[in-house]
């Protein structure tokens, strides 16, 4: 079933046809000021907008099912699908008030990352773009301006690429939404056909890659996409991205006190990195229940970093925002269904 909300305009008049073709902009604008239906295009005829409603019955395709707020500023947002498939979104604002929205790209996820929470769900289907759209809006009607996206939710966006590809077209459209590409990044957690796919054919955003460790075995105990794109086939894949777009790579180190914090996968991490420009983001692990793992120390984190900066790496410890709502890097995915909202907005 088609949506409005993951159209361009162009596609919007080849599915309804209007006598008009400026009336597809016009959809177009209203779906892009954030409007919840047909009702609201007012510069559209009645008959046009009964239409619309007579044929797709809702402009968008999914609900806000509940929502949290955490007291860092941080809000995340379970959405209900059209399916009754759940995913959730973040929030996320920093101290100098940049607002990024963290959107997700598949319920559930099948990479099975043993410090995610939304690895131990399983995956249950891709999501359109309409899905993923929404999931900006509705987040953009709570929380005002959005400065900047990251696919960094429940999913693995490399396993929906086109989708995640039509999401950024809407969102970096001068005649809709507008963000410059350089604020939406893509974040994998080494899907290397994936890799060189973007490297050859774009869209040239940001490129983040969970590494969390450069040695063999602990990756593979940790993200089970080791056993299909080992370290050396992802170094060579962001050598190659490298090459071909001149960008930076941001390498994202998941923390675990027991696991990937000493000193000696510091080290590791140093000689892995090289010679890759990439900014290297240590992330301590966020709790998940149930899962047999430790949040390091913040000595340890410490220690760890100095390693790297010693190497002459760049080396960024990342904010714990989103903790009190379960929110934050590797937290979210309470389930893949959810409930009817009291109110929908679809």
């Amino acid at each position: 079933m088609i949506f409005l909300s993951g159209l361009l305009p162009d596609e919007i008049q080849e599915v309804v046809s209007f006598p008009q073709r400026f009336r597809a902009a016009q959809v177009y604008d209203w779906i892009v000021r954030g409007v919840g239906g047909f009702s609201a295009m007012t510069n559209l005829p009645v008959a046009e907008r009964e239409r619309l409603a007579s044929i797709f019955g809702s402009l968008r395709s999914s609900a806000v099912s509940s929502e949290l707020a955490d007291d860092d500023g941080s809000l995340k947002l379970q959405i209900r699908l059209r399916d009754g498939a759940a995913v959730e979104c973040v929030l996320l604002e920093d101290i100098e008030g940049r607002k990024t929205a963290c959107l997700s790209s598949q319920v559930g996820c099948p990479m099975g990352c043993a410090f995610c929470r939304t690895g131990q769900l399983g995956f249950l289907r891709n999501l359109g773009p309409d899905e993923i759209l929404e999931q900006y809006y509705f987040l953009k009607e709570r929380r005002g301006f959005i400065s900047n996206v990251v696919f960094m939710g429940m999913g693995e966006p490399m396993l929906n690429l086109e989708a995640v590809r039509k999401s950024i077209a809407l969102l970096s459209d001068p005649a809709g939404i507008g963000m410059s590409l350089r604020k939406i990044t893509i974040s994998t957690s080494g899907i290397v056909p994936g890799i060189l796919d973007l490297a050859e054919n774009g869209p040239r955003i940001r490129l983040a890659v969970s590494l969390t460790t450069a040695e063999e075995g602990m990756r593979t105990e940790l993200m089970p996409v080791n056993k299909t794109w080992g370290l050396d086939a992802l170094k060579a894949a962001l050598l190659e991205y490298q090459e071909n777009t001149g960008e930076r790579i941001t390498l994202e180190a998941v923390l675990t006190g027991n696991r990937n914090a000493g000193l000696d996968s510091a080290r590791a991490l140093v000689k892995g990195v090289r010679p890759m420009k990439a900014q290297v983001n240590l992330r301590p692990w966020n709790a998940v229940p149930g899962l047999p793992l430790e949040t390091p120390t913040p000595a340890q984190v410490r220690a760890f970093s100095e390693v790297l900066e010693k190497a002459g790496l760049t080396a960024v410890q990342r904010m714990h925002r989103g903790r009190g709502v379960m929110g934050a890097c590797g937290q979210l995915g309470d389930t893949l269904r959810a409930a009817m909202p009291e109110n929908p907005e679809a």
